[in-house]
């Protein structure tokens, strides 16, 4: 290892690299030290945290440790995809873009390493009776994730130090990126295990209460794979939104046309990249709390229709404005290619209903009301209104958002191209149709959701929209790459023309996506309410209790403060190094 260190590493990034490795190897031995730590901790359940306490130091550490994680898991995935296509096609921007984005991989690094070791140290000292159980069950799990973390970290060192040098073995620098992938996605797999088992336990004595499975049932708990697919999905989208924010910020500091070229394309790679992960974030999302409430049925009305249905109508809101943000910056996109105009007619529409939509998606069906309220608004439910708060018409709304955003995009794929076949006209009509009898079908799918039972609605009649809708996006994209494999093209893109308004979007959608992950875990943890581990654990500090929402927006918004500053750091560092590379470079 020694000898690739030296081989792949510049020489003046070798001693700085030193440095971050031992911090991991620090960080790593302090994971694996819960593991072995099976003592009595004697009467000891909590300890206090100084000034903040212990459930606010615990929630911190842990979110920006999951922000961070987030993003250095979901980067490398789409960074060895971009690789993949740069060296297909022979195009140096490509593989200059991806490279970037490891770049950024690498500054986080260290950070996530540092804010997990920050975590267990919380955990450790403020609930030790918790860990203490936790790791009796999971003990195998943490060493293995040891094992992975160092996998991950000597992976994507050389992955990204080895970069230039590895030009011409493309195949074995792709292989290093397909490995830190692996590493990556097993990673928080085993860590999932860990905070899904807390709310849906399984191996349980239920009479008892103590745990008598194996360490795999304890992993392969209720929702572990549903919070599997939806982080793995979320974490594309997250990285996506974070990199395109890069790139907005790049794009509104660069001073050449070159550079604002670059950080266009850029920025237009990474808000595809977060449109790919949203789009089938809501259906991922759905089945997590399809599951939950399978789970336990109090904790799925707690979720929807009681202790937090304020905080599902701001996951609306917040949801809304992340699809009209991408819509809006793809529609703002296509001014900068020629022929825009063809398209350009269908915005208001579009805007139209994505608008109503939202708002109905927005709309609750019951809110925990005083008497008061519930007079003025004439009664608990609102004969009209009222029924856009049942599930069947959200889902069918959702849905819709989902299709009309792939149409935004469909249209700016076609911009500035000509089809050159014949049956060009037919498979256009073709794809209205398909749009059409979806659009007819999801709706009357929708509408006859009102009259059935919820079992059949839930387990019957919502996944066949999500497969319409999945149908449509598959067979439109077939055959309209089909219809324009060999289009002439008749408009040129002009990179670099797009508006300043444009990329405070791009930064927009990227703190509206911390702040919705953000409130996303606070619900998930706050569904077990007083327990540490859901039914076995009960939660005896001065902090069993479910924070108010205001409390919990306060404390997202210090997290968020927290985090934007350190990845403004992070960048501003990126841009320092740039700089002195280029003055290097100039002598």
């Amino acid at each position: 290892m020694m000898s690739l260190t030296r081989r792949f590493l510049p020489a003046n990034s070798r001693k700085r690299s030193y440095a971050v490795l031992v911090l991991l190897i620090a960080y790593a031995l302090l994971l694996v030290l819960p593991a072995f730590a099976q003592q009595d901790v004697g009467d000891t359940e909590y300890r206090p945290f100084p000034k903040i306490g212990s459930r606010n130091a615990a929630w911190i550490a842990a979110q920006l440790h999951l922000l961070f994680g987030s993003f250095i898991l979901g980067v490398p995935m789409f960074a060895v995809v971009i690789e993949f296509v740069g060296m297909r096609t022979k195009d140096l921007r490509y593989d200059r873009m991806a490279q970037e984005f490891i770049k950024l991989c690498m500054a986080a690094f260290s950070t996530t390493a540092l804010l997990g070791g920050v975590l267990v140290f919380v955990l450790m000292w403020c609930y030790p009776k918790v860990m203490n159980k936790m790791t009796g069950i999971f003990g195998p799990t943490m060493i293995f994730y040891v094992f992975l973390f160092f996998g991950e970290t000597f992976t994507l060192y050389l992955y990204s130090y080895a970069w230039d040098k590895m030009q011409n073995r493309k195949g074995w620098h792709l292989f290093l990126g397909v490995l830190l992938n692996i590493f990556g996605t097993a990673i928080m797999f085993v860590s999932n295990s860990w905070l899904t088992y807390q709310t849906s336990p399984s191996g349980i004595d239920e009479e008892t209460g103590n745990f008598i499975g194996t360490t795999w049932e304890a992993v392969n708990n209720f929702t572990w794979m549903p919070i599997n697919i939806h982080r793995f999905i979320g974490n594309i989208a997250f990285g996506g939104s974070i990199v395109a924010a890069y790139a907005a910020f790049r794009f509104l500091v660069a001073t050449s046309r070159e550079d604002r070229e670059h950080y266009d394309w850029m920025g237009y790679t990474g808000n595809f990249i977060a449109l790919c992960g949203l789009i089938p974030l809501p259906f991922a999302g759905y089945w997590l709390g399809r599951e939950i409430y399978q789970f336990n049925q109090t904790m799925g009305i707690n979720m929807m229709g009681s202790l937090f249905s304020w905080l599902f109508i701001i996951q609306a809101v917040m949801i809304g404005v992340l699809f009209i943000g991408a819509n809006y910056y793809l529609w703002s996109g296509m001014g900068r290619i020629e022929g825009a105009e063809k398209y350009a007619r269908y915005r208001p529409y579009m805007a139209a209903i994505i608008a109503v939509c939202v708002a109905i998606w927005m709309t609750p069906r019951s809110l925990i009301a005083t008497p008061q309220e519930v007079a003025a608004m004439g009664g608990r439910y609102h004969p009209l209104v009222g029924l856009f708060g049942l599930m069947t018409a959200k889902n069918t709304v959702v849905n819709l958002i989902i299709l009309t955003t792939f149409l935004s995009f469909l249209f700016y794929r076609r911009l500035g191209k000509t089809p050159i076949v014949g049956w060009a006209k037919i498979g256009n009509i073709a794809i209205a149709i398909i749009f059409g009898f979806a659009v007819i079908a999801i709706v009357s799918i929708g509408v006859a959701g009102f009259r059935v039972v919820t079992d059949f609605r839930i387990n019957t009649l919502t996944p066949i929209q999500v497969f319409i809708a999945l149908f449509v996006m598959i067979s439109v994209t077939i055959i309209d790459l089909i219809m324009y494999r060999r289009a002439m093209v008749s408009g040129t893109i002009n990179w670099g023309k797009m508006t300043d308004r444009s990329q405070y979007v791009l930064i927009l959608l990227a703190i509206t996506f911390t702040s919705l992950m953000g409130l996303m875990g606070y619900a998930r943890s706050g569904l077990r309410e007083n327990w540490h581990i859901f039914g076995v654990m009960p939660d005896t500090s001065p902090d069993s209790f479910t924070p108010r929402l205001s409390d919990a927006v306060n404390i997202i918004a210090v997290i968020m403060v927290i985090f934007f500053a350190l990845v403004g750091f992070i960048f501003w560092i990126g841009l320092l190094g740039e700089k002195k590379e280029g003055n290097r470079s100039t002598h």
